[in-house]
């Protein structure tokens, strides 16, 4: 997060936090504002304080993970590592303290003894934050591990701020009365749920929860509607259907590389094709209103072939790329290797390319979402022009067949185009503050 820029996305109306590399590794919306908390893992003051900095104005709260057990964040220093250094966690948490206009809180496991929690919950409490979200469960523990509603309470009946209770998925939580349930026995002020509402979000209707079927279009809608990488879309669904993994429904999740595959999966092509249009209509209404948000090439395009292309991998073989059939035929005949131009607009970050093939230059009108797409585009755009095989399923082209295929293609779509932050690292948890009057943010349902 410290490398992200704040852009605000005018087509998808969201405001994305983008790496150098372009991977979107935050996106929000003005709909969540006043309800999303954003947590982070951190072992470091000042770099939390300038990324608390960098998002307080786009969301409801700043946390503090210090319970998440997992490698990836302990090996920095960073979650239930935290839990061994009460003397980081103070700074940590009194400079976010002093230094944001938002709620902050943090997130902690239970220590192996209850006198040695309390005592650090008290420091914590000293800080100044909000409220702090307590897992029941210690550090090498994991969710077979009975959750501790009695530490739980112990803390709340301890601290005059409210405590947040959490771990009860599956043992405690299985539907909406259980929420409540589970507050009582802990004695908490709210709930935090996560693996109940990644299983099934409606959880949080009081109605009950919704079919399956339902819950999962629902959001693969969203997931299409707000460009989520496919990815992590995949990686949600997967912990929906869980045990229907091996249902052909499930087989056919697990063998999607790709939204448009998801859809496909789940009966929603024609909705995939119509989302993908209107999106598409939404970046060409904008680029006639700022054409200076385009992007294009500065020189004169009069001389450049230009084809409506885009590279589909599903339609080539594994180990055959448009630009590697070009870069074939280019040394057959004795020709300079292929130069490819790449250029990203600002409006949306897609790229387009231009590639110089014996001083002429070919180019798809069409805007891909990774520099290497755009380049497979461009390729194609020139063997179609030249009448010369491009590497699709049913071709053939002894020569390149015997060639290995090159490092830079093996990805096409490439994890740079948008890849989700790893499950874990960044996480969106659902809160629920029982009986607080406040309008459901499940509207819609």
């Amino acid at each position: 997060m410290l490398q992200c820029k704040r852009v605000v996305n005018e087509v998808l109306s969201t405001v994305d936090f983008v790496a150098p590399d372009d991977r979107v590794v935050f996106r929000t919306c003005k709909r969540e504002q006043s309800r999303v908390v954003f947590q982070m893992g951190t072992s470091d003051a000042e770099r939390a304080l300038a990324v608390a900095r960098l998002v307080e104005n786009d969301v409801a709260g700043i946390d503090v993970n210090m319970g998440c057990p997992k490698e990836y964040s302990t090996k920095g220093g960073m979650g239930a590592a935290l839990l061994s250094d009460p003397d980081k966690i103070e700074k940590i948490l009194s400079t976010l303290v002093k230094g944001t206009r938002r709620p902050v809180t943090c997130k902690i496991r239970i220590l192996p003894s209850l006198e040695d929690t309390l005592s650090l919950v008290k420091r914590i409490e000293r800080t100044g934050i909000a409220a702090v979200a307590v897992h029941g469960r210690k550090r090498e523990e994991r969710p077979q591990h009975p959750v501790s509603c009695e530490a739980i309470r112990a803390i709340a009946e301890t601290l005059s701020i409210p405590v947040i209770a959490n771990g009860g998925s599956h043992d405690h939580i299985q539907e909406y009365l259980d929420i409540e349930d589970f507050r009582q026995a802990t004695a908490a002020s709210s709930v935090m749920v996560a693996r109940a509402a990644m299983w099934n979000p409606s959880i949080f209707l009081k109605e009950g929860l919704r079919p399956l079927e339902e819950v999962m279009q629902k959001y693969i809608r969203y997931a299409v509607q707000y460009e989520n990488h496919y990815t992590n879309t995949k990686y949600c669904l997967c912990q929906m259907l869980r045990e229907q993994l091996e249902s052909p429904q499930g087989r056919l999740l697990h063998a999607a590389q790709s939204s448009q595959e998801i859809c496909e999966a789940f009966g929603l092509g024609a909705f995939y094709e119509e989302m993908t249009q209107e999106l598409n209509a939404r970046r060409a209404e904008f680029l006639a209103r700022t054409p200076e948000a385009a992007g294009e090439p500065a020189e004169d395009t009069s001389g450049i072939i230009k084809m409506a292309v885009k590279f589909d991998r599903r339609a080539y073989s594994p180990q055959i790329t448009p630009k590697m059939c070009l870069l074939e035929w280019c040394r057959r005949e004795k020709l300079a290797q292929p130069v490819y131009d790449t250029v990203q607009r600002p409006l949306d970050r897609l790229f387009c390319s231009v590639v110089t093939v014996a001083e002429q230059k070919y180019q798809s009108t069409l805007w891909d979402k990774s520099k290497k797409l755009a380049e497979q585009a461009a390729a194609i755009v020139c063997l179609r022009s030249r009448g010369l095989p491009e590497g699709r399923l049913g071709e053939e082209s002894p020569s390149l067949h015997k060639r290995k295929r090159e490092a830079p293609d093996q990805d096409p779509g490439g994890p740079r185009a948008q890849e989700p932050a790893v499950p874990g690292k960044l996480c969106k948890k659902p809160f629920v503050a029982l009986g607080s009057g406040e309008e459901s943010p499940l509207e819609g349902w």
